[in-house]
């Protein structure tokens, strides 16, 4: 079934100041909020310690577990929160203390025994010079990706198609890390993972609209990009709306049947799917527009290439049959 014919050819170019409008105003937005706000470091990258607890009781009594976390355990910036259930809390605290034992789990049960019966379901204990560097290798794997992408993508394609892929990586990227930051998810491992996996979606997609505006430029007689786009575009619509809308299904699924755990995964990918579905069509294929890019040029390379392949074969065959 295809919800959108590879013959009819949609007029996507017309759209794209619309889009790109949007897609600024998204873009700057993501930027102000991460300047504003930034983000919301988890265990993983600020150190620090979280514990998870469950209470038989309906409610767990959340001011007396501050209360008693404060005066008797002295931790350092103390949040004690809701996760999930009413009966369930994170405890979560930076830095270390001298009083703490080797099973912090223990420690913690010891103070809060009055108020009432619970048990432990996590405790998570990350330094702080650990945290530093799982942060820091962490910002180093995404420069890395996005290097990677360029260079990949300049061999494959020509300078313009790679530039433009990594101008619609970076979109992806800031407007997935702005919706971490509006929404105040946790930047942890499991956030970093799906930023990595939107990098990788995104660019999955952009390639294969690529390829197939590569093909175009070579097989079509027309002399202008924008409808050659828009052939492109058309031609890959069905597969991209089908890939998109039931990964996107999936994940909406994730987000609300998998749990407190993995929420701020998948509401990263949540938004990181749409954003890269929508700037592979309205970011990555108009930017070849703004950079000039030559029909003729290109195919004239690409003739030039087709003859040096051919004369470097023809003197291999001669050489081989002993003319040369």
């Amino acid at each position: 079934m295809q919800f959108f014919s590879e013959k009819k050819i949609y007029d996507f170019m017309r759209m794209r100041f619309a889009a790109i409008s949007l897609s600024f105003i998204l873009f700057f937005g993501s930027i102000y909020l991460l300047w504003d706000r930034g983000l919301q470091y988890g265990i993983d990258f600020s150190g620090g310690t979280l514990i998870q607890l469950k209470y038989d009781n309906e409610v767990a009594p959340i001011p007396q577990i501050r209360e008693l976390l404060e005066k008797k355990g002295g931790f350092q910036s103390l949040s004690v929160t809701e996760f999930g259930n009413k009966d369930e809390v994170t405890i979560r605290f930076l830095g270390s203390n001298d009083n703490l034992s080797n099973d912090i789990g223990a420690y913690v049960s010891e103070i809060l025994k009055d108020t009432g019966k619970f048990e432990v379901r996590r405790a998570d204990v990350v330094g702080p010079k650990v945290g530093d560097e799982l942060r820091n290798k962490g910002i180093t794997a995404v420069i890395i990706s996005l290097i990677a992408i360029l260079i990949y993508l300049a061999v494959r394609f020509e300078w313009r198609f790679a530039m433009a892929a990594i101008i619609s990586e970076i979109h992806d990227v800031v407007i997935t890390l702005g919706a971490i930051s509006l929404f105040k998810i946790d930047v942890n491992l499991d956030t970093l993972a799906a930023v990595l996996t939107v990098l990788g979606y995104s660019l999955n997609d952009t390639i294969i609209i690529f390829d197939r505006i590569r093909e175009g430029i070579k097989t079509s007689k027309r002399t202008e990009l924008s409808p050659i786009i828009n052939e492109s575009v058309s031609a890959t619509l069905s597969r991209t709306i089908l890939t998109s809308g039931l990964t996107l299904a999936t994940v909406v699924i994730l987000y609300f049947f998998g749990g407190e755990m993995i929420q701020g995964f998948s509401l990263a990918l949540i938004v990181g799917i749409i954003a890269g579905t929508l700037s592979s069509i309205f970011v990555a294929s108009p930017t070849l527009l703004w950079f000039k890019f030559n029909v003729l040029d290109f195919r004239n390379k690409e003739l030039e290439k087709l003859k040096r392949k051919q004369e470097k074969e023809r003197n291999r065959s001669m050489y081989e049959k002993g003319i040369v």
